[in-house]
């Protein structure tokens, strides 16, 4: 299937925290781009949930974000090293704190 994005993701590791009501659960992304990211995890949410997440950047420093779940593959917990793309993907929505910060990790990663 040939891909769809205009735009260029970038395969970057974060520590996040992520949930409907508070960012209480723990994840980590896969891929990030301008307009959305990837979360691995076990424990999704239904396409079409808001969430909030805070994610944490190299420097240290918590962007605060609200994405729309777009679409989300759920594996067993076992299985989610195995699984090719186990998570949620996600369209951001607005940033609540540190757009600024994210823009400009993404405008310093090299690209090929």
């Amino acid at each position: 299937m040939a891909e769809k994005r205009k735009l260029t993701r970038h395969r970057k590791r974060l520590m996040l925290r992520f949930g409907i009501d508070a960012p209480a659960r723990m994840a980590f992304t896969e891929d990030i781009s301008t307009e959305g990211l990837f979360i691995k995890t076990v424990n999704t949410c239904r396409p079409g949930a808001r969430i909030l997440i805070d994610l944490t950047m190299p420097s240290n420093l918590v962007v605060q974000l609200e994405a729309e779940v777009r679409w989300a593959k759920k594996v067993p917990p076992q299985m989610v090293n195995l699984a090719i793309k186990s998570g949620m993907g996600l369209k951001i929505t607005r940033f609540l704190k540190g757009a600024d910060i994210y823009s400009q990790f993404l405008a310093e990663i090299p690209t090929c």
